[in-house]
This record gives C-alpha cells, structure tokens and sequence, in this order.
C-alpha cells in the first residue's frame, strides 16, 4: 500500500468516528435539548422572578409650588419630577410617544424577543446599549430595575416586563413610562420636560411639542435645541418628522393636517427657581403648613410629589417686598452699624373674610437668614396685645375694682407707674416716657397706648381670662404665667398670629387660621388642608366695638402716620422693653397686615444661640416705635395695593368710629385712684423715644401737667387706591413731613 492509500485510509477511518459522535441525529437531538433546557431554564426564571418594588430613583418627584395664579413659584426635591396621570396628556402627545418608541405596543405582549436577543448578544461582546427594548421593557427598566448593562438586568427586564403587561393596563404602562422617562434638562417625566422646554403644563402641549419630546428620548442632550450642533439639530428634525409620519401611518394624525406643522423649537433652557430672596421663606411655610395638617414627617414629605399651590398673591407679595426695602432695608448700613446689622423685618398679610395668607415677607433672603421673621415667635407683641385685653373685658363682661363696666367710655387713672389694685403680684408700670395722663377714657388710653391703663384692665378682667383669650385668637400662650406684666404683651409671638388675631377682629369675630397654602395634591389625588375661617369665638359686638377703638388709634393716636382720608384704617403700635422689637398691626376691611422690626445680635456676639438687642439708633436715629418703620411699611404696603377704598361694617355703639367718648373731667373720680409709686417697675415696659430727626417724633407731654389735646396731626393723603402699584416704582402715601402732636407709646 502507498503512501497516500495508507493516509486516505486514515482520513476515512477518522471521519467514521466522527460520525459516530455527531450525526444529524444527535446534532438535532443536541439542538432541541438546548431548546427545551432554554425553556425549562425560563419557566423557572419566571416563575422565580417577581415584579419587585419600585426602585427608589423612581419614587423621588420634585415638590411643585406655585402662585395663587398657578404660575410656578418654585420646585424642590431630589428629581424635577411631577407624576401625572392620563389625564393631564393629550392623546395625541401619547400617541406621539408609541409611534416614536413602539408602533406595536397597543398589540404586543410587552417583549420585543429579537430586540431583546440582539440586546444579550451585543451585550456580551461588548457592544454595550441597543435598541430594540418595548416601551413596556423601557418602562420596567425605569422603573423597577436600573440602567446596569449586564446579562442578567436584561433577562429580568424580559420576564418582568411580561408580567407586567398581564397585570397592568396598557394606558398604565405608557403613563408610568412617560414619567420616569429622562428628556434632559433635568427633567424626568413629562411634566417637568413640559415646562423645562415650553414653558406649559403637560395638558396643554401641542402635537408637534408633544412629537419634539418623543424624539428627545432617544438622545436628550444631542436632541436639544438650545446646545445641539447644527448636526444634532438634523438628527433631531429627522427624528421629529420620523414621529409624525408613524403617527399618519398608523392613522393617528390627518395627513392634511401633518403637512402644516412646523418645527416647534424650544424655548432656552431657565434656571429652576432656587430659595433666594423670599422663595425659601415662602417654601417652608407652606411645607410645614401641609406636614401639620396631614401628619407626615419630612422624610415623608422630601419623598415629594407634592403640587402645592399657595395664597401668595404675585402682585401683593411683590409690593409688600418693595415697602419694606423702600421703608427699611434700602436705608440701613450694616456694614458701618452695629445697630442697622442687627435690625430683621417681618410681615404677614391677609385676607380677613378667606384667612388667606396673600403676602408674606420672611427676612433680607432666605440664603442669608434662614430663619423665618414672619413666623418666628421670639419677639415681645408688646402694645398689639392691648386691644385683647380690651375684648376679654367685653367678652366677659367685666367691670371695674369699683363695679363699673368697661367699655371704650370707662375712665381709668392714666398716671404713669400706678400700682394695679386686686392682684396677688405687686405691678405698677411706667407709661412711654412716664407720662401721667390723669382720668383718662379706654379709648384715648388705646390711642395714647397708656400701659397702667391695660395693666389694670387686665387684672379688672382676670388675667387667667386674658390669656384664655389669647389663646383662643391663636397665639401660643402654653406656659405662660397669667400674671399683671403679660398685659404689655411679654410672651413670644409672629407676625402672622397676629396677622391671625386682629384679622378675627377685621371678620366680626369669626376665627381666622391664616393659611399659606390653598390646595395640594400628592400624586394626583387632593389631601387634607386646615380650615382658616373657624367658629364664631367672639361675639360681633365684641369684636365690632375692638375695631371701632383701633380706629381711634389710627385718627388720633400713636398710628396716626396711616391715617388716610380716603380709607378707613384700625390698627395699633406696639414697641418692646428696650427697644427690641417695634410693631404696626393695621387693617381695613379688606386686608390685614401686621409688621414687626426686630434687633436680632448676629452670632459673632450672640453665640449659635439668637440673642435679642436692642435697635436704639437704627439709622442713625434715636429708639424705634412701632410708629415709625413698622407703620410706614404697613402704609407703603397698603395704600398701593388696597384696591377700592371701603368702609368698616361695625355693630357697636361704642369707640371712635361711632363717636368719641367725651373726656372725663377732672373731678372724675378714675380707677384706680392709688398715687404713683415712686419705685420704677422691673417688669418689661416700652421705653421711652427720644426725639429723632425723622417722622414720627415720640415726645411725650411734659409729665407736671395733665394731658391735653393737642391739634390733630395732618391727614395723610395717599392717591386714589388702585390695584397696581405706582408706575414711578415710589411709594405715594403721603406720609407727612413732622407730625404736629406728641404721642408716647
């Protein structure tokens, strides 16, 4: 045998056991085995894959709040992100979105397998992220699963993804996709990509916008407009008409109508809103407002999806900010002054008949002080807390130490450091600048802000009583002693409480809450919010005749710098032991408003702790009463935004809107009847004001001689109220120059 018979026979002998192994047989009998292991291999996949539990990144939605007009104020969270439901997407957006992403989906099990094989076969040769995948498969991706590119997320996507088209609707699975989806900008969902690009809410979002957004989706950031190459600005365009003509081809879209739509580009992209200025202020009122009423912590509510809509008026909140940097803050020096550093400004405005919070002011900006102005409560009230005194003695019927009722004609000893008679606590406080104004009516010891008249009132009531009423108008009186000295208004309180209590006054004695917030929702559905209007908690007589009284204060009294000829005005001023806070609470019929000053030491002399001081020479000027920056914020506030002028509708016949008491003589016999004491109170008083080369001067009358009437000081005459603000952008209330009359507080 030659060689190569010897090698054929050899090459023949090897193929023979060749095929021994393999044959047709066994390769198919191989083959199937594969398959049916392949089967088995999936059955049992999913049979042991459940649908899990929406993955955290999924769950997390920005906070939405807005304006009263629905405009948007600002959004918050870890994802600008707001879940809507179907409803608030146009059917044609969403068709839109299946003709970009998945003609079929409307007829398939929710798997695409040959996209899905070609995904694991480029996945394992390193090919990394195809197309391919369902909108139900990129739904599950998003959110049950993450965007890992491994084996085994996309096998897990294929089961779950076919679980998940059993159990859930179709209209589910493209909602749920159109908001987890990421469109760039920062927007995930349809909502926030709504507004990031044009500046709409989902609902009113054109076919040809809703056709941008759905192509975005394949490549966010080389898709938008504002930073696209002229390159990606094609591909986008390309990607835009491919979305318009699957949606004629699928009938979705009239031809005729697809031949007129244009390119809708977008609008530049807009920084998010951040907490600068009054937002964060506004923010965490608003927060708070709606954790309290619904029991959620702030873990809970930082998970967000909250739209929360506030009583924040644009235009009033604008107006009340303007006031008080045109009144205050434009003339403070806090880099020179000690002083003008420490003085912080609060205000809170509202609506007496809704109890909506329309204007708030926080502080200078909320990146600057954290802390909130309008609702911290560690500032004396001081002389504001006088008129509910004077309905506590209304409400309770009380009377004098002789028997006398009290009303706006009881005459009371007006001299200063009287000690008050009936109590168990020794009390006799000075008067501003220790004016004694001898027998003197409730009403001018309102207008004059007479303190040993109100001490004794208080005890003349009870100051248990007091300070039961007080509680009742919403101030925060737990743990306060009912003792003489609470008369001037020692224990704590904000802007908006007493924004709160005078607007019950203002509502005929109908509770007002003030709330911030006028309605949210939380992933579609509305939660529970307070009530700001309560029950009737003071009779309307009572609550008539303390707004009669205030109004005096206004006509001829220490809040004689917002008397306004046009407009009826109540109110009181109030300024605190040493000059730490200063205050204006006004109101017409229409609008409540409380402003307070405050010296705060900034913490390189007060520690982490806040330490109160005083604001003697803010300015550069003498002591601060509530007559000066408080009230011309208040009127600079008021008098441009007050709409038409009103008049108060009052069921009393007492206080000087119905007609002033007459004076008592000096034969009257006041009550009480003790001489002064000779030792000065240790109690908090209002200190007296030095005079200032500014409006108001508080000069008091010289305390060797009883009090008179002085010539009433010149009426204010602001413009003819109008609902917008001075196109000047100048305050035009016409404050006066130099008051005529010497008032003491």
């Amino acid at each position: 045998m030659s060689r190569a018979e010897a090698r054929r026979a050899q090459q023949g002998g090897a193929r023979r056991g060749i095929r021994r192994f393999f044959t047709w047989k066994k390769v198919l009998g191989s083959f199937f085995g594969l398959v049916l292991l392949g089967m088995a291999g999936f059955v049992g996949l999913y049979l042991y894959v459940d649908v899990p539990k929406a993955n955290a990144d999924a769950e997390f939605q920005s906070n939405v709040y807005k304006y009263s007009d629905g405009s948007i104020l600002t959004r918050t969270g870890k994802r600008n992100r707001e879940i809507v439901g179907l409803d608030r997407i146009p059917k044609d957006v969403r068709n839109a979105f299946v003709a970009a992403e998945n003609k079929s989906f409307y007829k398939d099990k929710g798997v695409d397998f040959k996209g899905t094989a070609r995904g694991l076969l480029n996945t394992v040769r390193g090919k990394g992220k195809q197309g391919g995948s369902t909108i139900t498969q990129q739904y599950v991706k998003n959110y049950y699963l993450t965007h890992d590119q491994t084996v085994s997320r996309k096998l897990k996507e294929l089961v779950i993804a076919l679980k998940v088209d059993q159990k859930k609707s179709k209209d589910d699975i493209l909602v749920g996709y159109m908001n987890t989806a990421y469109y760039g900008r920062g927007a995930y969902g349809i909502q926030a990509a709504a507004q990031a690009y044009y500046g709409v809410d989902s609902e009113d979002l054109s076919v040809e916008q809703g056709a941008y957004l759905a192509a975005l989706l394949q490549a966010p950031n080389q898709y938008d407009w504002a930073i696209a190459s002229d390159t990606g600005k094609k591909l986008a365009q390309e990607r835009w008409n491919y979305v318009l003509d699957n949606m004629v081809g699928e009938d979705w879209l009239d031809s005729g109508k697809r031949a007129g739509m244009t390119f809708p580009e977008p609008d530049d992209p807009k920084p998010v809103a951040g907490q600068e200025g009054q937002v964060g202020y506004l923010v965490n009122a608003a927060k708070q407002e709606v954790m309290e009423a619904n029991g959620l912590t702030e873990a809970e509510f930082d998970q967000g999806g909250f739209t929360i809509t506030l009583n924040i008026d644009k235009k009033k909140q604008k107006q009340l900010e303007k006031a008080v940097s045109g009144e205050l803050t434009d003339q403070l020096k806090p880099e020179s002054s000690k002083v003008d550093a420490a003085v912080q400004a609060g205000a809170a405005s509202v609506d007496p008949k809704t109890g909506r919070v329309v204007a708030l002011y926080g502080g200078v900006d909320y990146t600057k002080h954290y802390r909130s102005n309008a609702t911290r409560t560690d500032y004396q009230p001081a002389s504001t807390f006088k008129p509910l005194i004077f309905a506590a003695a209304l409400e309770h019927e009380a009377k004098t130490q002789d028997g006398k009722p009290i009303t706006a004609n009881t005459v009371y000893n007006g001299d200063s450091k009287t000690p008050v008679k009936g109590s168990d606590v020794a009390y006799a406080p000075p008067n501003q600048g220790n004016v004694d104004y001898g027998p003197v009516t409730v009403q001018k010891a309102m207008n004059k802000s007479v303190n040993s008249v109100f001490a004794q009132m208080g005890v003349d009531v009870g100051m248990d009583k007091v300070m039961e009423m007080a509680g009742t108008l919403g101030m925060d009186v737990e743990d306060q002693q009912a003792v003489p000295a609470q008369a001037l208004g020692t224990m704590g309180a904000s802007p908006l409480q007493m924004a709160g209590v005078y607007a019950t006054f203002a509502n005929h004695g109908k509770q007002v809450d003030p709330a911030v917030v006028r309605s949210a929702e939380h992933i579609g559905g509305k939660i529970d919010l307070k009530d700001p209007i309560g029950d009737q908690v003071l009779s309307r007589s009572t609550a008539d005749s303390v707004t009669s009284v205030l109004t005096g204060v206004v006509d001829d009294g220490t809040g004689s710098v917002v008397r306004n000829a046009r407009q009826a005005v109540a109110g009181k001023t109030g300024t605190s032991d040493d000059n730490k806070s200063a205050w204006f609470a006004g109101f017409t019929p229409k609008l409540v408003t409380a402003v307070g000053i405050f010296g705060e030491a900034p913490p390189s002399e007060g520690g982490k702790q806040v330490s109160l001081r005083g604001m003697t020479g803010t300015t550069g000027q003498g002591s601060v009463a509530g007559g000066s920056f408080p009230a011309r914020i208040w009127a600079a506030y008021t008098f441009n935004i007050m709409g038409a002028p009103a008049k108060f509708d009052l069921d009393t016949t007492m206080g000087a809107a119905v007609a002033p008491p007459p004076e008592p003589s000096p034969s009257e016999e006041p009550t009480p009847s003790e001489e002064p004491s000779e030792e000065p109170s240790e109690e908090p008083t209002e200190e007296p004001e030095p005079p200032t080369t500014q409006p108001p001067t508080q000069e008091p009358e010289p305390p060797t001689q009883e009090p008179t009437e002085d010539p009433s000081p010149p009426t204010i005459e602001p413009p003819e109220p109008t609902d917008q603000p001075d196109p000047t952008g100048e305050p035009t209330i016409g404050i006066p120059e130099d008051p005529e009359e010497p008032q003491a507080e």
